[in-house]
């Protein structure tokens, strides 16, 4: 009996042709033909069309004359981006230090602690992204949960290009610090400190990318 071409639905290919466009594998400027993504898969066109819908509505991709193609960013755009992470992410902060229940604070307590101990760059960029999903998640707004999503996925397509500096130890140190008052400001339930606090340190690690994507030459125009 024939083999049938496989069935799996759009989200299990949304989520495989992201995770390559969101670790690099698959960079800006690549151009994805849904035809061959259907054949790579085995799959028929429609579930690979419908995840390439939703990675344009992520801001992930955008429509080119053969199919589609990895959206590429200007350092204008790239900043546009960090400016709307801190205007969402200091709102989070501030929800989370006016909404957190105690076990959304144990989260993000063994989080950090977890961090603090840490040694390895992987794992330590790895937890600092968990310490932020939960603070978003004690901040019970899903709204800013769900576009700070997608804003940190576009931001993740050019992490290789400011890895070095990022992943510096003077910056991974301030970063514990600064995460450490904001932490603070949320025990306390102190929403403007933590709002002010989770501002001046998006605003740090924005002028630290920036500098780095400037010095790399590598945002695409």
């Amino acid at each position: 009996m024939a083999t049938s071409r496989g069935s799996g639905g759009a989200g299990s290919h949304y989520t495989r042709i992201r995770q390559g466009i969101v670790s690099g594998q698959t960079p800006p400027g690549t151009v994805l033909i849904p035809t061959a993504l259907s054949t790579q898969y085995n799959v028929s066109r429609t579930p690979v069309r419908e995840a390439l819908i939703r990675l344009e509505q992520d801001g992930l991709v955008e429509q080119a004359t053969r199919g589609y193609v990895v959206r590429a960013r200007t350092p204008e755009e790239i900043l546009e981006i960090c400016e709307a992470r801190i205007a969402l992410e200091s709102a989070a902060a501030e929800a989370a230090a006016a909404h957190r229940t105690e076990l959304d604070l144990a989260r993000l307590v063994h989080v950090h602690e977890s961090t603090v101990e840490c040694t390895d760059a992987a794992e330590l960029r790895e937890l600092n992204t968990q310490w932020h999903v939960a603070l978003r998640e004690a901040g019970h707004n899903a709204v800013i949960a769900e576009l700070m999503d997608r804003l940190d996925a576009q931001l993740k397509v050019y992490d290789s290009h400011t890895s070095s500096a990022t992943d510096h130890p003077d910056n991974l140190g301030l970063i514990l610090d600064e995460h450490a008052g904001i932490l603070d400001a949320v025990r306390r339930r102190d929403p403007q400190t933590a709002r002010d606090r989770m501002v001046a340190h998006q605003s740090r690690t924005r002028d630290l990318r920036i500098g780095a994507l400037a010095r790399s030459g590598r945002a695409m125009s």
